[in-house]
């Protein structure tokens, strides 16, 4: 089976998978709830533009490759759109959660894909989740790749290998001698993704604690 992906073919199975564990009582999709899922402007890099015949064409070549399929029920009249990838590769719920966080926004580090990929799937640790990313990595084809760290940073990052390895990617390992780079533009959506983590931290503390109180009211 030839599981090479175009970037429309991976952004468009990438939304399904989403939606599917995001968004269970809307899925499967319509082709326009599918156009729009592929072209939104949060948690995609890079943003698409695709119209109904594009993604109606990647539908096709994911239908041929088992990857996805059209529904239809009796509540509806609109033909509805699934994925197929479980039956594929047999994902668990942490394979499927960091693969398709790769497939939606790119290249990310282990700290970006546990912060983002949350609402999918929550990993207690950097731990669990590099394991899985080993595990995804040794698959054969393997599906994951490790990346050379960028120069100034500390974070490897890790990509997905369904749209084939792409030259972009390939980044030299930084120098001994290198001075760390400031923080750019790019990495700004990590850090608030990790300060909303911390929020989301405190909050979950400050209702256990008020729990605990009424024990004693």
């Amino acid at each position: 089976m030839d599981l090479l992906l175009t970037d429309r073919e991976v952004r468009v199975l990438g939304a399904l998978i989403e939606k599917e564990i995001t968004t269970p009582d809307y899925y499967p999709l319509s082709l326009n709830a599918l156009t729009n899922a592929c072209n939104q402007k949060s948690n995609r890099n890079p943003v698409m533009a695709l119209d109904d015949g594009a993604v109606r064409e990647a539908l096709g070549s994911l239908e041929k490759k088992w990857l996805a399929a059209p529904t239809s029920t009796a509540e509806s009249r609109v033909t509805k759109f699934g994925h197929r990838a479980q039956e594929v590769f047999n994902f668990d719920r942490r394979e499927t959660a960091l693969l398709c966080e790769l497939m939606l926004r790119g290249p990310q580090t282990p700290g970006e894909l546990r912060a983002r990929a949350e609402r999918m799937y929550r990993f207690d640790d950097l731990e669990t989740l590099e394991a899985t990313l080993q595990k995804l990595s040794e698959r054969q084809p393997p599906l994951v790749k490790k990346l050379a760290r960028l120069p100034g940073t500390k974070e490897s990052r890790y990509a997905q290998l369904l749209a084939g390895d792409k030259p972009e990617w390939v980044t030299a390992v930084e120098p001994a001698d290198l001075v760390p780079a400031p923080a750019s533009d790019d990495r700004i959506p990590a850090i608030e993704a990790e300060v909303a983590e911390l929020k989301r931290q405190l909050t979950d503390l400050q209702q256990q604690f008020a729990q605990f109180k009424k024990q004693f009211e």
